[in-house]
């Protein structure tokens, strides 16, 4: 047995070779691109379609996808790495002990049962945009998330990531002459082609489906999932179902919370919603989602979103107050616009990572709170649209005072078995 000095001796030289090999570069031990295994983030993929092949190339190693159609699957296999696990059925891909990160890329009638039940199932979730196809779907998972101390994002990134579609600047520059009060208070934001942002009403609907037999390659059954059973057709699914509202909500939900998240950081809504919804649109049909004139969102404090489908506003400003204007291209009516921005500080930092936010534990810039109020926005719209008339709404307990059919449309039914 070694003496009290020798102990002490050999715990000084381990403890001097661990400092010392905590400090090698990582390139160093493994070469360049190196990655210890306890750095690494897993991650499983849930609809591997159009999308589903972007997000392969996103953040963390893919060990499992996830598809119900079988040619999806086969050419995800292409690409992929060897090794990586196939399912049917996303619950199996869930019960998987190596999957940190679940990414949900299927149609939205499936984002809020599916982060729910990844969230249960402890992964941390990234999930395609909009966030739910439901107000009560997004309460859900804002619930969930938060009572299994999950990370979740939704991919979009606008608010603190790359140019803002027309505007041809990232969204910081103009956060910083709003939360300044360089324009006042309160805001005006238009939404139109004139400010850079096109309402895609190419994803309408067709109103004259008529029913098809089901490829042998695609599981339409559970593609349906939650959704109620309609005859298949081509249309309905894969790059087509946009238009329709038991999927999604037209060029609105494509569109809409890659628009309405930045705006809402800049209005500083991040916390609430509009008290009032006011639209002017065609008669929708009850299935397939059309094109609509205008939808406006007011909020108590007098700030106000239009949304410009006819594009009617032709000079109108991006965002608009009492003492100026922004225009694409951050063009302005207040003289030095440039030179006050050099002298303003910069908004908050946030965390944009989503690696980051899963190996610390904070939360993504959007995440499931900011996120679900954005969707919101979204749904808001929709809601309007389908009963085609005018909302008074409580952003704080989220419902519409004495307005049922409206209510109604919150919490949506489930088909079959499937519920949240």
């Amino acid at each position: 047995m070694p003496n009290r000095s020798d102990r002490r001796q050999f715990i000084k030289n381990l403890s001097l070779s661990t400092a010392m090999f905590s400090i090698v570069p990582r390139h160093v031990l493994g070469g360049k691109g190196f990655t210890a295994p306890s750095d690494e983030i897993t991650k499983g993929i849930i609809g591997v379609g159009a999308m589903g092949q972007v997000h392969m190339d996103y953040e963390g190693r893919l060990v499992a996808v996830c598809d119900v159609e079988k040619n999806h699957i086969d050419q995800t296999l292409t690409k992929a790495p060897s090794g990586v696990k196939v399912f049917a059925d996303f619950r199996e891909l869930l019960a998987e002990q190596d999957i940190d990160v679940v990414h949900i890329v299927t149609p939205p009638h499936w984002h809020g049962l599916m982060s729910v039940a990844a969230a249960k199932a402890g992964k941390d979730i990234w999930c395609e945009k909009p966030m739910t196809r439901t107000i009560g779907e997004g309460i859900a998972v804002q619930n969930a998330v938060e009572a299994y101390d999950r990370i979740f994002r939704v991919n979009t990134w606008f608010r603190f990531a790359d140019a803002f579609y027309g505007m041809g600047t990232p969204v910081q520059p103009i956060k910083k002459l709003v939360e300044n009060r360089v324009l006042g208070w309160p805001l005006k934001v238009t939404l139109n082609a004139s400010t850079g942002f096109d309402w895609r009403f190419f994803w309408s609907g067709r109103t004259d489906l008529f029913p098809l037999v089901v490829p042998e390659s695609l599981d339409y059954n559970m593609w349906l999932g939650p959704a109620p059973f309609k005859p298949y057709h081509p249309d309905r699914v894969h790059a087509k179902f946009r238009g329709y509202w038991d999927y999604d909500g037209g060029g609105l939900g494509d569109m809409g919370q890659h628009y309405l998240d930045p705006t809402q950081y800049l209005l500083e809504k991040d916390d609430t919603g509009p008290v009032s919804i006011e639209v002017d649109t065609p008669q929708q049909h009850p299935d397939a989602a059309g094109t609509w004139r205008r939808i406006e969102f007011t909020y108590e404090d007098g700030c106000k979103i239009v949304l410009d489908g006819a594009n009617k506003d032709k000079d109108a400003a991006f965002i608009e107050g009492p003492n100026g204007k922004i225009y694409p291209g951050l063009r302005s009516d207040i003289p030095n616009i440039n030179k006050i921005l050099a002298d303003l500080p910069d908004p908050q930092p946030q965390v944009t990572s989503f690696t980051e936010a899963v190996k610390s534990r904070r939360k993504f810039a959007l995440n499931e709170q900011n996120g679900h109020r954005s969707c919101s926005l979204v749904n808001l719209g929709v809601i309007a649209l389908r009963l085609g008339r005018n909302l008074t709404y409580d952003p704080v307990n989220q419902r519409f005072p004495e307005d049922e059919g409206a209510n109604r449309l919150i919490h949506q039914p489930m088909r079959d078995h499937w519920q949240i």
